[in-house]
């Protein structure tokens, strides 16, 4: 490494926290939920997890940025305080006492010993609210307790109905750990897979997916594995696929989508030119542009993919590279267009809505 990279590397990895985990935190704290008034409360929700992480030795983290072989399964509670704004996720401080009156609070954490003691827990939960299931897959940088909260605002936010399950692959969550993280992705292709094929065989008439950043490569490497084995649709009950800030090298991501083939149902991608995380991640690519700063949408969408570009959309992000989440327009928009029946036309009608974001309407 020359001199000069000797700086620069550093530099960018540190504007690339953007993604940004605020560090590992306990997931469980001493904090006493069930005494909370109700009234304070402004949602309870439970999460399903799968993740590729192994235990950490602190039970209260639950899961740590190594990798597992195997996939780990759990449920996790969490609370909104009423003062919750759309589109933040209130959480305390390190060091700072649990508040469930002042921030997301997981109330329990429901570990499951192996995948048929999982599912039978999911089947039910997704037949009780009426067979939609949503999987998210996080970024870079992202520590298993910023994704449990990132999937509990998402689904608060959106006043999504159905069953939520976070795929949490191992991200080492430190901004130096780029290149582990980008290899943890790459060795959680098969788990997404797996994950993928139990949610469908839940009982789930549909399954939606929303990836962010990395999270969209890995996703797009299983939706590509579904298609070699000829089931990109999961036997039909694939929804919606949204696709926020791909970090995905621009080539690569045509390689992937030829590979699937025309969706059915496009995929969106949420891009913004404006994505200072994803301009780092392309300079330490080579200088490659990624497809979520990508200027050239047109070509994009000759492979079956809707694009909205966020770039006029205001985000709470410094590095604008969440506006997909943390923008509470554009969250309320993508939670209506989950929640819309099935059928092109309606996901036609609610596309063009989501499209006014690029016209300023926030």
């Amino acid at each position: 490494m020359s001199v000069k990279s000797h700086f620069i590397l550093p530099a960018l990895l540190a504007i690339l926290a953007g993604c940004m985990s605020s560090g590992t935190q306990p997931l469980l704290t001493s904090a006493y939920v069930a005494g909370v008034p109700a009234s304070e409360i402004a949602g309870n929700h439970a999460i399903f997890v799968a993740t590729s992480r192994s235990k950490a030795e602190d039970p209260n983290v639950v899961f740590a940025g190594n990798r597992s072989d195997n996939l780990n399964y759990v449920r996790v509670n969490v609370t909104v305080p009423k003062v919750h704004k759309a589109g933040n996720i209130e959480r305390r401080k390190d060091k700072e006492p649990a508040d469930p009156l002042k921030y997301f609070t997981a109330s329990e954490v429901v570990a499951f010993q192996n995948s048929p003691q999982f599912v039978q827990t999911l089947s039910a939960d997704v037949a009780a609210r009426g067979g939609r299931a949503l999987i998210f897959v996080h970024g870079y940088n992202t520590s298993f307790d910023s994704a449990v909260y990132r999937m509990t605002q998402i689904v608060h936010d959106s006043g999504y109905t159905g069953t939520p399950v976070l795929f949490s692959w191992a991200s080492g969550a430190k901004t130096r750990d780029y290149i582990y993280d980008k290899e943890s992705a790459s060795a959680a292709r098969d788990q997404l897979e797996q994950l993928l094929r139990i949610v469908s065989n839940s009982g789930a008439r549909r399954v939606d997916i929303i990836a962010h950043s990395m999270g969209t490569w890995i996703t797009m490497e299983a939706l590509r594995q579904l298609a070699i084995t000829n089931n990109r649709t999961l036997g039909g009950k694939l929804g919606d696929v949204v696709l926020a800030s791909p970090d995905i090298d621009v080539d690569v991501f045509k390689s992937q989508m030829r590979r699937y083939g025309k969706p059915d149902k496009p995929f969106i991608v949420l891009l913004s030119a404006d994505d200072r995380a994803l301009k780092m991640s392309g300079i330490l690519s080579g200088s490659r542009p990624r497809v979520g700063d990508y200027k050239d949408a047109a070509s994009l969408a000759e492979y079956g993919v809707e694009v909205v570009d966020l770039s006029d959309a205001k985000s709470r992000d410094r590095f604008n590279h969440t506006k997909f989440a943390d923008n509470p327009a554009m969250v309320r928009l993508l939670g209506q267009r989950l929640r819309e029946d099935d059928g092109y036309a309606s996901d036609r009608d609610v596309t063009d809505r989501i499209r006014l974001l690029q016209r300023g309407l926030m």
